[in-house]
């Protein structure tokens, strides 16, 4: 899921260094509790808490139970379930929304919005990369750089009621890098929303957890009346990635 920086090739979460331990137990005081069940209709997955590893194993070498599930389910990849968890959560969804996808590759995050928002709905998705599945008629992609495309290509269908991203950097492997690109990421996907989103619209991006998340926290409280952290119980337990979720927008 690509913006202008390139998705981690091994996933797109990012590793936990120890350095960063105060940092992120400020920030998971603030993350909301997570559910162990996943539910999205015909989705059922278990969590199963991710065992301890060796530091040279690669937790991404190989597909897991989410994985598999989302296959079998027929979405592209397993963020699919961290998306319902968050719309289980927060009730992002409902039928004949208008939905903006940033970083939509390789297409779970819209096949699951488009199960929600209905054949009334509109859903534009973007991305450098094509989607591995084919989108229905209410549904457009647009194969772009989601930060050089003009506001008159992103907003379609403007204004939108939900924007999504879960873009994430390539990571470089050096940790204050990645975790300013991810802000990066993450704030420029903002500025999208406010800029395309609805009065009373809701905004969900990922974001490695580092010394930026107040900043990032407080322009989503900027432009949003209520403002949240969420973990969901899918996430890979190596990773930094949260999701803030803005809802209410304002005028």
């Amino acid at each position: 899921m690509r913006g202008s920086l390139a998705r981690c090739p091994n996933g797109s979460d990012q590793a936990i260094g120890r350095t960063q331990a105060e940092t992120i137990r400020g920030a998971e005081r603030a993350i909301e509790p997570v559910a162990p069940v996943l539910h999205a209709f015909h989705l059922h997955a278990k969590f199963v808490p991710t065992t301890k590893m060796s530091r040279r194993k690669n937790p991404y070498a190989k597909p897991d139970h989410l994985t598999r599930a989302a296959k079998d389910a027929g979405f592209p990849a397993r963020s699919v379930f961290k998306l319902e968890e968050i719309d289980r959560r927060t009730r992002l969804f409902r039928g004949g929304m208008r939905v903006l996808d940033l970083g939509a590759a390789p297409g779970s995050w819209s096949l699951y919005a488009l199960t929600r928002i209905g054949l009334a709905g509109k859903l534009l998705a973007v991305d450098l990369e094509e989607m591995a599945a084919p989108l229905p008629p209410n549904a457009v992609f647009l194969r772009a750089d989601v930060f050089a495309i003009e506001d008159d290509l992103a907003g379609r269908f403007a204004p939108y009621d939900v924007v999504l991203s879960d873009m994430a950097p390539k990571t470089t492997g050096n940790r204050p890098t990645d975790q300013a690109r991810s802000f990066e990421l993450f704030m420029r996907a903002l500025a999208v929303a406010a800029r395309l989103g609805a009065p009373g619209g809701s905004f969900v991006g990922k974001i490695f957890m580092s010394d930026d998340l107040p900043l990032a926290r407080a322009e989503l409280r900027r432009l949003y009346a209520t403002e949240r952290l969420i973990r969901p119980s899918g996430t890979r337990a190596v990773s930094t990635e949260i999701f803030a979720v803005g809802q209410g927008k304002h005028r």
